[in-house]
């Protein structure tokens, strides 16, 4: 099994998670820009946030074998705050940067006025970057919130075949796909969707333009839900061919719009070696002698 997990953020996550994902066959990432848990202060902490995310998470990733991609963005919970709008003439210079595949998360959180505007200025900036769309659907009153963001990209003239919705489940699947957009979906332990429903929408609208991604963050989530669905799948009869599409061809196919995808392995990883003793910026991340 092969997988591309499009949606998962590995700044919370352990050097651990990166060797057990690496053992069940995630080969790339894409970490999107989100909220860190409390508000920022400036834009400042943006620029090192987006400048870790482009750097130091990158080495990381690939010193366990994984390639790391991110999109970059003003997110939609802190598009409220008129203290992050400078976000948005900084972003231009980042969508530009090697290891950039999309604009996101973007989109929204409490469906605000300034939500709609921030959602439509980054849909501008994607399209002028050339550059694929991360959508964040509300986690309250989903329904409307995807018909809101669906109309959003109408009207921004972006090619829908650019655009991942995420996030989605049983009643807002059928919409997205309708409109032509990418049908995203989260799989959590708890909450949002899960392996058996994730299989039944599988059945039920088919393998084309579906994305499973583990959007694994702070709270409780799994970075091995990809995997856990791609062998929830091949138990409920889906086949091998199958699973590669929902787990790497389909995220590849839209990512790599970007131009800026890189799938190739990771020159001189060993699987089940230690990371080679190299160094970002000073730091490595190995701990203690190394034998």
């Amino acid at each position: 099994m092969r997988i591309l997990d499009p949606h998962i953020h590995m700044t919370s996550r352990t050097t651990d998670d990166y060797e057990a994902m690496y053992a069940v066959g995630v080969r790339a990432v894409v970490e999107p820009a989100f909220w860190l848990g409390q508000p920022r202060s400036g834009v400042d902490s943006f620029r090192d946030y987006f400048d870790s995310l482009l750097g130091w998470e990158r080495f990381r990733a690939a010193q366990f074998g994984i390639r790391h991609h991110a999109t970059i963005a003003l997110n939609p919970k802190e598009a409220n705050d008129p203290r992050c709008r400078e976000v948005l003439d900084l972003l231009p210079r980042y969508l530009a940067k090697d290891g950039v595949v999309a604009v996101g998360e973007v989109g929204y959180d409490a469906m605000t006025p300034a939500e709609d505007e921030v959602f439509a200025h980054q849909l501008a900036l994607a399209r002028e970057a050339g550059l694929p769309v991360l959508v964040h659907t509300p986690h309250r009153d989903k329904q409307a919130g995807t018909r809101r963001t669906l109309d959003v990209v109408r009207e921004s003239g972006i090619d829908p075949g650019m655009v991942l919705v995420d996030h989605l489940n049983e009643t807002t699947v059928a919409a997205v796909r309708d409109a032509g957009a990418w049908a995203g979906f989260s799989i959590y332990p708890d909450t949002k969707m899960d392996e058996r429903r994730m299989v039944a929408l599988l059945q039920e609208h088919g393998t084309e333009r579906m994305i499973v991604d583990s959007a694994a963050d702070w709270g409780r989530s799994d970075p091995l839900k990809t995997w856990r669905t791609g062998t929830a799948m091949l138990e409920a009869g889906f086949t091998e061919d199958d699973v590669d599409q929902v787990l790497w061809r389909n995220p590849v196919a839209l990512f790599a719009q970007s131009g800026n995808l890189v799938l190739d392995p990771v020159p001189g990883f060993v699987p089940g070696d230690l990371p080679a003793p190299a160094e970002f910026a000073g730091s490595s991340v190995l701990r203690g002698v190394r034998a």
